[in-house]
């Protein structure tokens, strides 16, 4: 680990010159200077000094976990179709380790998804084009364009497209279920 341009990074975020961050611990610029391009190493104390100047501790310091990613770009959705009826798109990579997980409904005219059992959760949705029949058990709700749906998943479950044209869905299911 290349603890030197891991303060120089914190550094550069806060705002702070060499020389500030050097004048809050009591160290010299020159110091500072060195501890950065890894040229020296603080103490225990002297980094603890550090790293509370720079709004910091040692358990985040060392932590390896990456940030995570916030935006996502077309190149990250992952599409999978099933029988040319409707598409899912996963529109956020990976989601199945978050609390909720977010796709992108795509049915062509006539066509219905696969019925979904009850299970654990809740689940969203947001009519983006065309129009939809929500199957909840021996329920049939109609859902038109700019329209949401929102349940508990106590019941079987399945959208249908009556329509002529393509219906996409904005769905989100707590926890992932997809």
């Amino acid at each position: 680990m290349e603890i030197g341009e891991k303060i120089k990074t914190l550094r550069v975020r806060r705002g702070l010159t060499q020389e500030e961050l050097a004048d809050r611990c009591e160290l010299t610029k020159g110091y500072i200077s060195q501890l950065e391009r890894d040229l020296t190493s603080p103490s225990i104390a002297t980094l603890i000094d550090l790293l509370e100047s720079l709004g910091s501790s040692l358990n985040n310091f060392f932590s390896e976990t990456e940030e995570e990613k916030m935006v996502f770009r077309n190149e990250d959705v992952f599409v999978k179709e099933f029988d040319g009826s409707y598409s899912i798109n996963w529109i956020i990579p990976n989601a199945q380790k978050n609390m909720m997980e977010p796709i992108l409904v795509e049915m062509e005219s006539f066509s219905e998804t696969k019925p979904d059992h009850p299970h654990e959760g809740e689940e969203f949705g947001y009519v983006l084009s065309g129009s939809i029949y929500l199957h909840y058990g021996e329920e049939k709700h109609k859902v038109k364009k700019g329209e949401s749906f929102y349940f508990k998943t106590r019941n079987t479950h399945y959208i249908s497209n009556p329509g002529k044209n393509i219906a996409r869905i904005l769905w989100v299911s707590t926890p992932p279920y997809f």
